[in-house]
């Protein structure tokens, strides 16, 4: 039961901010179970203190014998300290969570005592309104309840998606980095609106909602986009004429190689890791 465990994220940033929001929302984790850590900023401690009511400290003061899960929420850089000083605090039935692109579960494992349990999770800033799409990927030792308990404390945030690890750097490229692709193209129809006449606030909740409802039908109707965008795109119509400019501007290449070039940078995180962990 998810109520009886207790949960510490390493890190403090937005993606543990928003996981913490989307843990208490849900109504899942007590306040009172989440702890929350980092290294120096004790401002941002009280203020993540103060705003969910939760337990912050400096990470020498966790009580890392009480915690069930230990959620890597630094930057990936700061991975290997933050492991290694896991290894020597923590039993193998404790598991260790990483939310990190290029974190693999081999890297984790390499670096923490035999037999530690690991998982390999990509959420997405999404979670802070339950509403994320996030991968799972287990490590070679942890246990099917395990798997289970972390599916439940995921499926708080939104949508969970058990997936193999070598499909993680392609995940981080549509849903990981995602929300951002669709905030800057809600940037710019916004913009066109405002040029055109509209109020700022108002052409971005049209915009807003006309993306969430075209999600929503994707969702509900069960049927591929390309179906979807046929159907609502008339000959020599509106919907046509800008759907052709898209095509003229090269829109799709546009967003081809967003998805591709976060992929490829997950994997050069994870191979930079690597290589420094070898070399090390």
């Amino acid at each position: 039961m998810l109520e009886n465990k207790t949960v510490a994220f390493i890190g403090a940033g937005s993606m543990a901010e928003s996981m913490i929001s989307g843990m208490i929302k849900a109504n899942k984790v007590p306040a009172n179970r989440i702890y929350v850590t980092n290294k120096y900023n004790g401002d941002r401690l009280t203020e993540l203190r103060e705003r969910y009511d939760i337990h912050t400290m400096l990470q020498k003061e966790l009580p890392y014998e009480e915690i069930d899960y230990f959620i890597m929420a630094m930057k990936p850089h700061g991975a290997e300290e933050a492991l290694e000083n896991l290894k020597s605090k923590i039993r193998a039935d404790q598991v260790v969570i990483s939310v990190l692109a290029g974190i693999s579960t081999d890297y984790m494992e390499s670096h923490l005592n035999e037999g530690q349990q690991v998982i390999r999770v990509m959420p997405n800033t999404s979670s802070m309104i339950q509403e994320s799409a996030t991968a799972l990927s287990l490590g070679a030792y942890t246990e099917k309840q395990h798997e289970k308990d972390v599916n439940d404390l995921l499926g708080c945030m939104g949508e969970v998606f058990i997936i193999d690890e070598e499909q993680m750097d392609v995940f981080t490229g549509l849903a990981g980095s995602g929300p951002a692709y669709f905030y800057y193209l809600m940037e710019q129809m916004e913009k066109v609106g405002v040029e055109k006449g509209l109020e700022a606030k108002a052409a971005r909740k049209i915009v807003a909602q006309t993306i969430y409802g075209a999600a929503k039908m994707v969702l509900e109707k069960d049927e591929a986009p390309v179906i979807l965008r046929e159907k609502v795109t008339s000959p020599n119509g509106t919907t046509a004429s800008g759907v052709e400019a898209l095509k003229e501007n090269n829109g799709g290449k546009a967003i081809s190689q967003a998805v591709y070039h976060a992929t490829a940078r997950s994997k050069e995180i994870r191979e930079e890791l690597e290589s420094a962990h070898v070399l090390h």
